[in-house]
């Protein structure tokens, strides 16, 4: 990493969300926003809205202490997390991951929102963010393409406790400024 170094637990606020660290009592919370099993159905811990598979994901996001959740300043309630990580063959890139998002607030804006927030934190403090996405989870692809993030290598890596193959999109800030700019950001 470099000298300025990135705050991995920052509260951002945005529009319509607040991100904000992971605490220990949001389980009740964060488990109802990721309790359907269409939440995971494209993602490959596909069975992980059965209680005891959420615990061990959400202990593994506590214990990271890099873990942001999301609120829905509307309604308060949580609605998803996302995790700033170093990934093993990238130290001075910061990545992001372990995201799941709530499936009433897929298809709008408030994906956009979410990274918008975490990538303008994020380059202030680094040139390039990395995306590690299973190579079956083709919705996280696109989401990832379209934020101007482009697929550089495929890599096995042990990035949550076993080596597996990822796919490794880099995300470098001049691509990510192109996207802000059309979008009116």
């Amino acid at each position: 990493m470099p000298e300025n170094a990135l705050n991995f637990q920052p509260e951002l606020i945005g529009e319509t969300l607040v991100l904000r660290p992971l605490k220990a009592d949001d389980f009740d919370g964060l488990y109802a926003a990721g309790s359907d099993p269409a939440v995971w159905a494209g993602h490959p811990a596909r069975e992980r809205y059965k209680p005891d598979l959420f615990r061990q994901y959400f202990d593994a996001q506590l214990a990271s202490k890099g873990t942001l959740v999301f609120i829905d300043r509307a309604t308060g309630k949580l609605i998803g997390c996302s995790r700033y990580y170093l990934a093993p063959d990238q130290p001075q890139a910061v990545s992001i991951g372990f995201t799941f998002l709530n499936n009433a607030y897929w298809g709008g804006a408030t994906n956009f929102e979410i990274k918008r927030l975490m990538l303008d934190h994020a380059f202030k403090s680094v040139n390039d963010v990395w995306f590690h996405i299973d190579p079956a989870n083709i919705r996280s692809q696109k989401a990832t393409a379209k934020l101007g993030a482009t697929h550089a290598y495929d890599a096995v890596l042990d990035i949550s406790g076993s080596p597996v193959n990822w796919m490794c999109f880099r995300l470098t800030r001049d691509a990510w400024a192109r996207v802000k700019s059309a979008e009116g950001h």
